[in-house]
């Protein structure tokens, strides 16, 4: 079957996560990704995480996967020159240095645009390429505590907790670049023309903040943290069962609160509780009462009770229990493929769904550095071995 994306060429040249996530996005649904490394020692993101074998994690296996990879030394002029002449024929490019890194190699937009009119350059860096920050550095954990996510995680009396991962800000920035890309490629259709797609780390945190912006600029109200639950709706939290499980129960409406009192037996909170101002005044008690009418069942009976008065609930799962979660089977949330180390690689499988064209898993990680550069380089530019062997033995590739 046809993927949607196929006959789109993208040259990755980021490392790490934010930046090649979009490649790997688009890679799914059949786009052609080409990962740029660096010679001898490949990306970081081969030795970040738990390794699957040394200078291997598991991380790159997966985060990598439907990826051809070239190295190409990018502060050389000649590894300058082989990019620019593989950007020539890309569609798409993808990096995440800190701004002036491409041009400071000869590779920055007027240079790229000079070859390929109609390229698309993704750019994902720290704080954005303009601004007073943006030659700062950043990784996921500073952009969630600058986009304000942070400081909204955790109790009121303790230090701020980010939110469960310091890499959820790289996916979201990866996740904008690939969308991005695809408006920006859009336009190309009508007019020819690529354009530089900007997304700075923090600020796809600060889009998803909700009514924080609108509301603080109104009234001057500031956020303040409030454990696991929520400041503007309750009972909106998580409550422990009594085989010691928790899980989640939203109540974001007057609805689902009514039936939740039903299930749990006590109608009379209707008669104090039934609005969500109510509800707001009374969010001690009321989280005290939830808490422990859920204390009293095991974690499978609290959800079975629920999920009969249709309140919105779910366990709160460890990666152990997504495993064993039917929903994500039959979804095929999490897929394995034959390991290059033998035995089984398990990896997220695709997101999002297409019905007509889906995207897929075609290969893991590549396993060797530079494992595509005959094919890359011989195929598309016309370099023989000889050519090959020369640039290796000058650091090139």
């Amino acid at each position: 079957m046809t993927r949607a994306l196929e006959g789109l060429t993208v040259l990755d040249l980021a490392t790490f996560v934010a930046a090649p996530f979009c490649g790997t996005l688009l890679g799914e649904f059949g786009a052609d990704v080409v990962k740029v490394e660096q010679p001898g020692v490949g990306d970081d993101l081969r030795r970040l995480g738990r390794p699957a074998a040394p200078g291997l994690s598991y991380w790159w296996l997966a985060e990598s996967r439907n990826k051809k990879s070239i190295t190409c030394n990018l502060r050389t002029p000649e590894g300058q020159g082989l990019i620019a002449r593989l950007a020539a024929g890309a569609d798409i490019v993808t990096e995440n240095f800190r701004p002036g890194t491409l041009e400071r190699w000869n590779l920055g937009w007027d240079a790229l645009r000079a070859v390929n009119r109609g390229l698309v350059l993704v750019r994902i860096s720290a704080f954005g390429q303009t601004g007073p920050y943006a030659d700062r550095p950043g990784f996921g954990r500073i952009a969630a505590a600058m986009g304000g996510i942070s400081y909204l995680g955790g109790y009121p009396d303790r230090a701020p907790v980010p939110p469960g991962t310091p890499t959820i800000p790289d996916y979201l920035a990866g996740l904008m670049g690939a969308f991005g890309a695809l408006v920006a490629l859009q336009h190309r259709a009508r007019t020819g023309e690529g354009q530089v797609v900007d997304v700075g780390l923090y600020e796809p945190i600060l889009r998803m903040l909700d009514e924080l912006i609108p509301v603080y600029a109104a009234t001057g109200h500031v956020r303040e943290r409030v454990g696991s639950g929520t400041e503007y709706v309750t009972p909106h939290d998580h409550y422990r069962a009594r085989d010691g499980a928790w899980i989640a129960i939203a109540c974001t409406n007057d609805r689902m609160f009514e039936r939740l009192a039903h299930a749990m037996e006590r109608p009379e909170l209707l008669d104090r509780c039934r609005t969500i101002a109510e509800r707001l005044r009374e969010r001690d008690d009321l989280d005290r009462i939830v808490g422990d009418w859920v204390g009293r069942f095991t974690a499978g009976e609290a959800m079975r009770r629920l999920d009969a008065a249709e309140v919105p609930n779910s366990r709160v799962s460890s990666v152990k229990d997504l495993f064993e979660d039917p929903q994500v089977k039959a979804r095929e949330n999490i897929v394995a493929m034959p390991s290059p180390l033998d035995g089984l690689l398990h990896m997220v499988g695709i997101v999002p769904r297409l019905s007509l064209t889906p995207g897929a898993i075609d290969s893991p990680g590549p396993v060797e550095i530079g494992q595509h550069n005959e094919e890359i380089y011989g195929g598309r530019l016309g370099l023989t071995r000889e050519d090959l062997a020369g640039l290796k033995a000058r650091g090139v590739v």
